[in-house]
């Protein structure tokens, strides 16, 4: 038995990275998955996007798991888009009960330096994007007069100022207020709204050379255990550099069910004491 057993739970950004892990977790814990990626490359990003094998591979994975799963290309920035896809999830798996706001994008730049380009896109698809995600999914909820329970992903950025990257900094606040007037709006229909606050997870939104030259602009040619190094001695109090994927699929999952049913309202770091570091 499985807390999520009869539950069905829709991703974004579930091609890899964290929204992989958070599909995963999730049929391992008996639900059947809608799962949704753009599938591309995003503009202003420094990284290879995901790809339509990526998010076929999720979809194996969740199938192995002994779970049904339906996936969706899809840009959350595509209001119609993810309607359609959570209309085809709900006609083949039957339900909605918990919606997982995960799709995100990185890129980084001094705040008079950014273009145009940089922060529409990243308060596009890292605000915008989640808000179209509630948009596309709260109707199907309130019509089934059952709750659920809908997680936000955002971010230490999402309290705290970090320098060259304001635009997702003002993104991911603005998903912690979100989260919060959701979380009033829709509480009296039992429905629940709970952000999260990762400090940096290690998958490839952030391990990579721009990245690398970001946290080390003092070397030349920075490698990934420079990176490692300089997170280490920055960013948490416990001394690890970064947390995995499974460290916040875990917090998915405990807002996600029945374990956390009076939870609602909160912005939950798993941040190795980020937001504490003096």
């Amino acid at each position: 038995m499985g807390n999520l057993d009869g539950k069905v739970a829709l991703v974004t950004g579930a091609a890899r990275g964290q929204g992989r892990s958070h599909a995963v977790r999730l049929a391992a814990e008996g639900a059947d998955l809608i799962i949704v990626d753009i599938c591309g490359q995003v503009p202003t990003t420094e990284y290879a996007g995901a790809t339509s094998a990526d998010l076929a591979e999720t979809a194996a994975y969740i199938e192995k798991a002994g779970r049904k799963v339906v996936a969706h290309e899809a840009d959350v920035r595509d209001l119609g888009a993810l309607s359609e896809a959570v209309a085809d999830g709900v006609s083949r798996l039957g339900r909605l009960d918990v919606v997982v706001a995960n799709a995100g994008v990185f890129s980084s730049a001094p705040v008079h330096e950014l273009t145009e380009q940089q922060w529409d896109t990243m308060i596009d698809v890292n605000l915008s994007g989640v808000w179209k995600t509630v948009r596309a999914t709260v109707p199907t909820l309130i019509e089934q007069g059952t709750g659920g329970s809908i997680v936000l992903i955002s971010s230490t950025g999402g309290t705290q100022g970090f320098p060259n990257f304001a635009h997702y900094v003002a993104a991911k606040h603005g998903v912690i207020g979100l989260c919060r007037s959701i979380a009033n709006e829709l509480g009296g229909q039992g429905i629940r709204c709970n952000a999260i606050q990762p400090t940096s997870v290690l998958t490839d939104m952030i391990d990579h050379e721009a990245m690398y030259r970001l946290f080390r602009p003092d070397l030349q040619s920075p490698t990934h255990e420079d990176f490692r190094e300089a997170c280490q001695a920055a960013m948490n109090v416990l001394p690890i550099p970064w947390v995995e994927p499974r460290d916040i699929s875990a917090a998915v999952a405990w807002l996600a069910s029945d374990e956390s049913r009076y939870v609602t309202g909160i912005a939950l770091p798993v941040d190795a004491g980020a937001l504490v570091k003096m």
